[in-house]
This record gives C-alpha cells, structure tokens and sequence, in this order.
C-alpha cells in the first residue's frame, strides 16, 4: 500500500517538474506577432531568390510588426515570456538579412537589365537586319 502511494507521490513530483520547465509563468503571455516575425523573417531570407521582390516585401513587413512588439514588450517587459522575446529578436534579425540581401539581389537585377538594354539599343540594327 505504501509503495502505491510513492508512485504516485513521485508521479505527481514529475508532473510538477515538468510543467514547471515547459509552461510559462503565470501572467506571461507571448509577444504580439512574434511567431510571425520570426516566419516572415525567415521566409524573406527565402524569398531574396524571388527576384528580391518577396524577400524585400517580407523582410519589411516582419521589420515593421518586430518594432511594434518591441514597443509593447518596453512598456511592461514582466507581462511578456523570454522565449516569445528570442523568437522575436531571430526573426528581427533574419528580416534583416533577408531585406539585405533581397536589396542587393534586386539592384544586381536591375543594373543587369539596364546594361542589357544599353547593349541591345546600341547595336546597328539596321545593317544587322539590311535595313539601310
């Protein structure tokens, strides 16, 4: 009978552990978007290879919603879980990336097309064709 009443005390025990290492404090609830950012953060870094148009857009975006929610998070910073702070500084940081390298993919693409439009027009059409 005894034993019966260990294993449940000791079941009990881990229970409590275990919701104590996994749950978040009482009161503490999760960023604003911060899940999002974090997403969006990423999938800009992604996108930069869309022609840099979604990672650019993307990596704005996840930019824009991070500041909002780092606003929030500097108005009552004990109302808020660490772990939705982490996610939102990734995801701050991985917008960051993607909107650089998006930037930098696009202007590459963009000097591409006009130095291939510089080439085309100077060329002698005319004669190449026999038009005189």
């Amino acid at each position: 009978m005894e034993n019966q009443n260990q294993g449940t005390s000791n079941q009990g025990n881990v229970n409590q552990q275990f919701n104590q290492q996994f749950s978040q404090p009482l009161g503490q609830q999760q960023l604003p978007n911060s899940t999002a950012v974090l997403v969006l953060g990423i999938i800009s870094i992604a996108g930069c290879f869309c022609y840099g148009i979604v990672g650019l857009i993307l990596g704005i975006i996840a930019i824009v919603l991070a500041g909002k929610a780092n606003v929030l998070y500097q108005q009552n910073p004990n109302n808020y879980s660490e772990a939705s702070l982490k996610n939102l500084k990734a995801g701050k940081i991985c917008a960051i990336i993607g909107t650089c390298l998006s930037a930098l993919y696009f202007v590459i693409l963009v000097i591409y097309i006009a130095f291939i439009g510089t080439v085309l027009t100077a060329m002698p059409w005319g004669d190449i064709l026999g038009k005189h």
